[in-house]
């Protein structure tokens, strides 16, 4: 269920009137809320990702522009920036919050096939959207790539190989990227939330097992919402062009280190 952030943090001033933002993963979780926080203080957003009924609700409820993409699919991205461009001209922001994990294996038991998800998503998706708006981002003089990663890229554990060496990998690529772009005004930011409570991602994870999903926040005292994580990337993306967040971790209170949740007693 979609939470009403307007209770939780004020009404910003219309720090992105006249700018444009794509954002990936736009369908639910963080990706949604993130939308939904950039048009509230006026960007032009386009909201991609696989689920059109879900991108049409979001439209109908934001006044975003809901492009069906999936980017895994090189034709279809090529297609969202031919649309973006086509129809404003420019884009100001681009923030790649599409991603996911899949299982909780050992590297012994390891399933190839979700581990491929993991990079083709994560890593390969990230890298497709990037590339095809980055002569835009370049051309408008004060362009700015976010990347959602996680505390998994800082940080391994037991049973995570796979979506760590996915957002490691992220992560590599997205420092690479800000010392390629340094020199084009590009500004390039790396987002890395630890435990958030989101409708999908670890029921997707653990292949749709609920009460599986429910153990994760079990016992842990506010984790982190997607509105929460929402909140960074737009402050993150609306600060003056010239001040980078180059990095910025968070975690709920209660998540000391990736390793150690204070969890309380049911």
């Amino acid at each position: 269920m979609t939470q009403n952030t307007a209770s939780r943090y004020p009404a910003p001033h219309a720090l992105g009137a006249g700018k444009v933002a794509v954002v990936s993963g736009a369908s639910t979780g963080i990706g949604e809320a993130t939308v939904r926080r950039l048009r509230a203080s006026g960007w032009t957003v386009y909201a991609v990702a696989r689920r059109a009924e879900r991108l049409a609700a979001l439209a109908e409820q934001t006044g975003a522009v809901p492009v069906p993409t999936d980017v895994t699919e090189q034709g279809q991205v090529d297609a969202l920036r031919d649309r973006v461009l086509g129809e404003q001209g420019t884009v100001d922001a681009v923030l790649n919050i599409s991603g996911g994990a899949r299982g909780t294996d050992s590297v012994l038991d390891a399933d190839v096939a979700g581990w491929q998800w993991m990079y083709e998503v994560n890593v390969l998706g990230t890298l497709r959207v990037t590339r095809a708006f980055l002569p835009a981002l370049r051309a408008n003089g004060e362009g700015t790539v976010l990347n959602l990663t996680s505390l998994a890229a800082w940080r391994a554990y037991e049973g995570g190989a796979g979506y760590n060496a996915a957002k490691h990998a992220e992560r590599a690529m997205t420092e690479a990227l800000r010392l390629e772009e340094a020199e084009h005004n590009v500004r390039v930011v790396e987002i890395a939330p630890g435990l958030v409570r989101t409708p999908e991602f670890s029921l997707n994870r653990l292949d749709g097992d609920e009460e599986r999903a429910e153990q994760v926040y079990a016992g842990v005292e506010k984790p982190l919402t997607g509105e929460d994580v929402a909140e960074v990337c737009a402050f993150a993306v609306e600060l003056p062009h010239h001040v980078d967040i180059d990095t910025l971790t968070l975690k709920p209170v209660a998540q000391a280190a990736a390793h150690k949740v204070i969890r309380t007693t049911p």
